[in-house]
């Protein structure tokens, strides 16, 4: 199940007298005058966030196309659209299976996409890159059978028979290249990068991609193919790298199952024994993610220019780590993702250069489920930020736009209620010491907003009132707070309700406010 994507939008192509598709994002404009027509009329929910890719002569488009049935459970087929006459085949689909993010090879005869398995009650699905034909004249060929690494993002290389994908990897996610005649992988890059956008060079020496980590926004890097862990070469671009007020390391702990649980923890720069720095706990939300890239949008830097050490780790459920990883907290939510943060924070409060007895928590969307689930499990915490937070799972599965998921992972709950019972964080209200502050957008569909304001309510009846606690609201965003304003303000009253209640400052109502 994945909570980050939030909103839906009907996609529909358009086929022009110049033979180009594109997707129109709801409400769809009317075609020009030169346009014929449509390729998909009344696609209805069909190519809601689907991927598409143009054959390279142009005649075909192979896209995602959604399915759902009559309980509302969906499945992403593979189709291909013939350009002139707007018929459309069924090229990949089965029963448990989801197929997306095409790409033609560069002779226009094979089409390589994901192949998501779905998840089960029981347990995990799994993520792999297969092959079909183009035509249709055989079925996919699984490239990946042998690797325990979810693909992120692929490409192919200029004779055919190569493809280049990423794929998240302990705290990173580098290049492999996978042979399809052969299937033989090679890992290509073996620093800390987290690498996007492939694109391979025509003569085949090179690879062109983006290269960010924690530590480094993107940038476009050249990447030698026939020399796997060569140093990538940064490329010309219209900034430099910003300056960064600490530094990054790497921490481990060991859980109770004696699994080995690692993240990034970024120091200030005046952090040491003498000076230990205040700790912030910030768990990423997915909850199939990792912290392995740069983010504008979580970034950990921003609080360590204010002083705070962010510790960022890979709890269970966490990717790069195998599947076995994953299933660890496979419908526990409240059990090992919980206990893995604990153990990680154990071991970062061991730290000379960290103050103990100065620490917060926050997180969103999982990590915001993370964050009340905390609130109410341990008073070890001085302060808790909870964004676009899971409250009352229940309730939840109900308004949710991705209730399939849900079903799956923790069943109906009018059948199912165990999994509801042992995981919701709404049944601990009543434990919660910490103060909270609640954050949310209005026009979250993936968490809507009944989430938040049942956690306000709630906390509003614990022994009359919870001291300390906000609400910021945010009536035109949505699981994702984008608009340069509101991201401000964002990041404004954060800092100011850690202050307040980390570093024993007055609140501080921000100006923008």
């Amino acid at each position: 199940m994945s909570l980050p994507r939030s909103g839906t939008g009907t996609t529909t192509w358009v086929r022009t007298n110049c033979g180009c598709c594109w997707p129109r994002s709801v409400p769809t404009r009317q075609p020009s005058s030169r346009c014929r027509g449509t390729l998909t009329p009344e696609p209805g929910r069909a190519l809601d966030e689907r991927d598409y890719e143009l054959t390279p002569d142009g005649r075909f488009v192979v896209t995602g196309w959604g399915v759902w049935d009559d309980e509302g459970n969906k499945r992403e087929e593979l189709v291909v659209i013939d350009g002139a006459t707007g018929e459309r085949r069924t090229l990949l689909a089965a029963p448990g299976f989801d197929f997306g993010d095409p790409h033609v090879s560069p002779d226009g005869r094979s089409v390589l996409c994901t192949r998501e398995t779905h998840d089960s009650y029981e347990r995990p699905g799994d993520v792999t890159l297969v092959v079909a034909p183009l035509d249709g004249s055989s079925g996919a060929v699984d490239l990946l059978a042998g690797l325990d690494r979810r693909p992120v993002t692929a490409a192919w290389a200029a004779d055919n028979r190569v493809v280049y994908f990423a794929a998240d990897d302990a705290g990173r996610c580098p290049v492999f290249r996978v042979d399809t005649s052969t299937g033989a992988i090679t890992k290509i890059t073996t620093d800390d990068g987290a690498y996007s956008s492939l694109s391979p060079s025509p003569d085949g020496r090179f690879l062109y991609a983006l290269r960010a980590a924690v530590d480094s926004p993107p940038a476009a890097v050249r990447i030698d193919a026939a020399a796997p862990g060569a140093e990538p070469r940064r490329l010309a671009g219209p900034a430099a790298a910003p300056e960064l007020p600490g530094r990054l390391t790497e921490i481990e702990a060991a859980a109770d199952d004696g699994a080995v649980i690692r993240g990034w923890l970024a120091l200030p720069s005046g952090a040491s024994s003498n000076a230990p720095a205040p700790l912030l706990l910030w768990v990423h939300g997915g909850p199939l993610s990792s912290w392995n890239s740069w983010s504008w949008r979580w970034n950990p830097w921003l609080m360590v220019a204010r002083g705070y050490a962010v510790l960022l780790p890979d709890p269970a459920l966490s990717t790069g780590y195998g599947r076995d990883f994953i299933a660890r907290g496979h419908g526990d939510w409240g059990g090992r993702p919980y206990t893995d943060v604990m153990a990680i924070t154990d071991a970062a409060v061991a730290r000379p250069d960290i103050d103990e007895s100065r620490t917060a928590m926050m997180g969103g969307s999982f990590g915001g489920y993370m964050a009340n689930w905390i609130a109410g499990h341990t008073s070890r915490f001085r302060a808790i930020v909870s964004h676009a937070s899971l409250w009352a799972l229940d309730q939840m599965f109900g308004t949710t736009d991705g209730p399939a998921e849900w079903r799956r992972l923790f069943g109906s709950p009018q059948t199912r209620p165990e999994r509801y019972a042992a995981n919701s964080p709404h049944l601990h209200a009543g434990s919660i010491v910490t103060p909270m502050l609640v954050v949310h957008g209005d026009k979250d569909y993936r968490v809507p907003i009944g989430e938040a304001l049942r956690l306000w309510t709630d906390l509003a009846g614990v022994r009359g009132g919870l001291a300390g606690a906000k609400f910021l609201y945010f009536p035109d965003e949505n699981h994702w707070v984008l608009s340069p304003g509101n991201a401000v303000v964002w990041y404004e009253t954060v800092l100011a309700f850690l202050a307040q209640h980390v570093l024993g400052e007055p609140w501080c109502r921000p100006e923008r406010l």
